[in-house]
């Protein structure tokens, strides 16, 4: 029995938000680890062949806590969770950054939080007020408006922006699925057999692509980058991130994503020697400033199972 909740996520940096900022820390290299990974590895191979390496460690992980196997209705929302995270993200985020720069990219992925937040109120229940939608909306339009404005808009959407949107639109999907059956089964179990139930779509395709294009004179740099969107990017960083989502509130915590696009930047000019111009850096600030006021909003959460075995009488 579903009912309406009455908690407000209180407007202080909780748990859940702590939990959320490890996240983005570890997930503010991906795109760099990307751009250095599908610059000599086929980005195919990128896309699917991290998922099968996360798979890999899901299984083992799964097996040493002895997790027990989701329920049928779990099992299909995992499905979302899988499209979003396993397939969609890495797949158009890798295709995107085969000819745009992660500097770019990271700021076209500042629409992310907005859309983990329209995810959050159609899949996960909560209710955000009207102060954090302006705040997060105000994000977006800066991220827009800097497509605009470095020529990404002019004459239509390049191939690249077209990737990168649509990696927001379904990662922000995985985000809102997966922070809403973090709070029944825990976030690394969420992630975990996510990865595992994508595995027998993973394989075949990351045999497929090996077979054709082969890793010769694949430098170490890529395969650095490609092991970290692996053990990080797919792995490691959801165990934080789903919890804090489950813990803080879906709509909420994926504000703190807003930081990433600075954290991004910085990881691109230190370790990749791009350019960041003085647009790039406007437009950074000025997302990152709109998660201060996020995280003063109050969001409505919607109820655990807990509290609805609580209210319907069934313990």
């Amino acid at each position: 029995m579903r009912v309406e909740s009455n908690v407000i996520l209180s407007p202080k940096v909780t748990g859940g938000v702590l939990l959320g900022v490890i996240g983005v820390v570890g997930f503010s290299f991906s795109l760099p680890a990307t751009r250095l990974a599908v610059a000599g590895l086929d980005p195919w191979f990128v896309s699917f062949g991290r998922a099968v390496g996360a798979g890999l460690l899901a299984i083992g992980y799964l097996l040493l806590i002895g997790a027990a196997r989701p329920s049928p209705s779990q099992l299909r929302r995992l499905g979302a969770v899988v499209l979003g995270i396993v397939i969609g993200f890495p797949t158009f985020t890798s295709l995107a950054l085969v000819t745009e720069t992660s500097a770019h990219g990271a700021v076209v992925i500042a629409c992310l939080p907005m859309a983990t937040a329209v995810w959050a109120v159609v899949r996960a229940g909560e209710r955000p007020r009207a102060g954090f939608w302006l705040a997060s909306s105000l994000g977006m339009v800066t991220v827009l408006g800097f497509i605009a404005a470095t020529g990404g808009l002019s004459g239509g959407l390049n191939n690249a922006d077209l990737f990168l949107l649509a990696a927001v639109v379904l990662c922000g999907l995985g985000y809102a699925e997966g922070g809403a059956l973090s709070r029944e089964i825990g976030g690394p179990q969420t992630v975990c057999w996510a990865l595992v139930l994508a595995l027998p779509l993973t394989v075949p395709v990351t045999a497929l692509v090996a077979a054709q294009t082969g890793f010769s004179g694949v430098s170490g740099s890529a395969w650095l980058g490609f092991a970290y969107v692996t053990t990080v990017s797919m792995f490691l960083g959801f165990f934080a991130w789903y919890a804090g989502l489950a813990r803080g509130g879906v709509a909420r915590v994926g504000q703190v994503q807003l930081m990433q696009p600075l954290l991004t930047l910085g990881w691109s000019v230190l370790l990749l020697g791009e350019h960041v111009g003085p647009m790039t850096l406007v437009a950074a600030v000025a997302v990152v400033a709109c998660v201060v006021w996020t995280q003063r909003a109050r969001v409505q959460a919607a109820p655990s199972v807990r509290e609805e075995v609580l209210v319907s009488g069934r313990e």
